[in-house]
C-alpha cells in the first residue's frame, strides 16, 4: 500500500472490487531491474498486466516487450511500440498469427519443437528464433516446468534444424518458475545454456542470445529476498559459465514490475460459521477466483491482506469469493487468520495485486462484471 493509493481510496471511495495501481512503483521496479542488470535488455512480459497505462509508461522508459499472442503484439503496436522492441515469446502459435506478426515486422520468435519450427519457416522465413528448454522450478510458488520448453538434450538438434529450414538460430531461453524464492535457481539453467552454446558451436553455428526468462518475485505472504540477491546470483552465473564472451542477454520479467504496485480493495459480503461450535469463520469477499484472483489456485500465491481492524485479536478463517461456484474458495488450508472484529461491509485490501489479476478476471461469470481498474 502506497500513500498515493491510500489517498485515492480516501478521496474517491470507489465501488468494490477494484484494482488500483500506482504507476510510480511500476517505474521504480523497472528502473531497479535495469540498474541491477546493466547491459541486459528488459522485455516486459505483457501478460502480467497489459493495461495501456502500464505499457505506455514502460514504452517511454525504453522497455522492450515480450508478447504471448498476436493480440498483445497489436496492442503494443497501437501504442507506438516499434516491432524491433517486440518478441513473440510464446512457443505455441497459430501459423496465421506467426504470419501476421511477421508481416507487421516482428523478427524474434520462440519455439520448443520441430513442429513449431516448421510453421515458423513457412510463415516467418529468415526470422531469428530461440529455443526454450525445460529447467527445474524448485523454489517457485507458480512453477512453469511442464507445458513449455523441450528437454535440453533436444535443443542442439532443434537449433540446427532451424538453420536447415532457413531460419536464424539466435539462442536459447528458459524459465525458472514464477515467484521464484531461490536466488540460485538461475544457476542450473545458465549452466545448461553454456553447454548448449558449446554443443551448437561444435556443429558450426554460433549463438548470441541468452534469454533469462522471468521469475523475479513480488512481496506476498512469505518474505522474499531482496532484488540484488537475485541479480547478483544471475550475474555470478553468467560470469562463471560465459566469462567475457560477447553475449546478448535479455530478461522477461512480468510479475516483478507491476506486482507490488497494485492493491485490490474488496468488501466483506458475509461472515458465517458452518456449525454452532465451529471456530473457523467463513469470510466471503466480493472478489474471488473468477474476479481476478485465479493465482490462488491450490493456494499457490498467498497475498497479504489488510483490514480496518489489524492489531486486534484474530481467529482462523476460510476466505471465499462471491460466485455461486463451489471452487470459488480463496484460502482454506493456508492458515489465514483475520481480526475477530471484522464485520460485513468492511473493506479489506489485497496487497501486491498488480500482476495477473484484472487481465485474468472473467468477462461475466454469474453476471459479475470484470474487475474495475484505476491507474494513478
Amino acid at each position: 500500500m502506497t500513500p498515493k493509493i491510500e489517498r485515492f481510496f480516501a478521496e474517491n471511495q470507489p465501488d468494490t472490487p477494484c484494482l488500483v495501481v500506482d504507476l510510480d512503483i511500476v517505474a521504480q521496479n523497472y528502473q531497479a531491474l535495469c540498474d541491477e542488470l546493466p547491459g541486459t535488455e528488459i522485455f516486459y512480459a505483457v501478460k502480467a498486466n497489459p493495461a495501456e497505462p502500464v505499457l505506455a509508461l514502460l514504452r517511454d522508459l525504453g522497455s522492450y516487450f515480450d508478447a504471448a499472442s498476436i493480440y498483445e503484439i497489436e496492442q503494443c503496436l497501437a501504442l507506438g511500440i516499434t516491432p524491433d522492441r517486440l518478441s513473440f515469446g510464446h512457443t505455441v502459435k497459430k501459423e496465421a498469427h506467426i504470419q501476421r506478426a511477421f508481416d507487421v515486422g516482428i523478427r524474434q520468435f520462440a519455439f520448443d519443437s520441430i513442429q513449431e519450427l516448421e510453421k515458423l519457416s513457412r510463415a516467418a522465413p529468415g526470422a531469428s528464433v530461440y529455443c526454450r528448454y525445460l529447467t527445474p522450478n524448485g523454489g517457485a510458488d507458480w512453477p512453469l516446468s511442464d507445458k513449455f520448453g523441450c528437454h535440453p538434450d533436444n535443443v542442439t538438434d532443434l537449433l540446427c534444424n532451424a538453420a536447415d529450414l532457413g531460419l536464424v538460430p539466435s539462442g536459447v531461453s528458459f524459465h525458472v518458475g514464477s515467484q521464484q524464492r531461490n536466488p540460485t535457481a538461475w544457476n542450473t539453467a545458465i549452466s545448461t545454456a553454456a553447454r548448449i552454446f558449446s554443443s551448437v558451436s561444435d556443429r558450426g553455428i554460433e549463438l548470441s542470445l541468452l534469454n533469462l526468462g522471468g521469475g523475479f518475485p513480488s512481496h506476498y505472504r512469505t518474505p522474499m529476498c531482496a532484488l540484488p540477491d537475485y541479480t547478483d546470483a544471475v550475474k555470478h552465473s553468467l560470469r562463471h559459465y560465459f566469462g567475457d564472451r560477447s553475449l546478448r542477454v535479455i530478461a522477461e520479467p512480468g510479475r516483478y514490475i507491476p506486482g507490488d504496485a497494485g492493491v485490490i480493495q474488496s468488501e466483506v459480503v458475509l461472515i458465517s460459521r458452518k456449525s454452532s461450535n465451529e471456530v473457523k469463520r467463513w469470510v466471503y469477499l466480493d472478489v474471488g477466483k473468477f474476479g481476478g484472483l485465479p493465482e490462488v489456485l491450490d493456494e499457490a500465491i498467498q497475498y497479504r491482506i489488510r483490514t480496518p481492524h489489524d492489531g486486534g485479536a484474530t481467529g482462523p478463517v476460510v476466505l471465499a469469493g462471491p460466485t455461486c461456484d463451489e471452487v470459488d474458495v480463496i484460502y482454506d488450508a493456508a492458515g489465514y487468520e483475520l481480526p475477530l472484529e471484522l464485520s460485513v461491509g468492511d473493506c479489506v485490501e489485497i496487497l501486491s495485486a498488480g500482476a495477473y489479476t484484472a487481465s485474468y478476471a472473467s468477462v461475466g461469470f454469474n453476471g459479475f462484471p470484470p474487475l474495475k481498474e484505476y491507474y494513478i
